[in-house]
């Protein structure tokens, strides 16, 4: 699925006009993968699923470009791309 940014964004050479997560490739290997990953960048996290960490970390996996990507996203692109993932964990 192809989430549209709000903005163009350039990261190492690519332009970005959307975010194409692949959700539904995950495997539970992914989600506890970036789940340790996230817990490295924010040791304080008890819920994954509820932390925007975790969801960016998950986020970066699904659309297969870093998380520093993610993470830099203008505010209303980051928070549509994090509610995404997380909606789709909690259908």
């Amino acid at each position: 699925m192809g989430l549209k940014l709000s903005k163009e964004y350039e990261y190492d050479g690519k332009q970005y006009k959307e975010l194409k997560l692949n959700l539904e490739e995950l495997t539970g290997k992914d989600m506890l993968t970036a789940e340790k990953e996230a817990k490295l960048l924010d040791p304080h996290i008890n819920v994954p699923e509820l932390s925007k960490t975790y969801l960016a970390v998950l986020a970066s996996r699904a659309a297969q470009v870093p998380v520093d990507f993610v993470v830099n996203l203008k505010a209303k692109d980051f928070s549509a791309v994090t509610l995404e993932v997380q909606n789709f964990l909690l259908e």
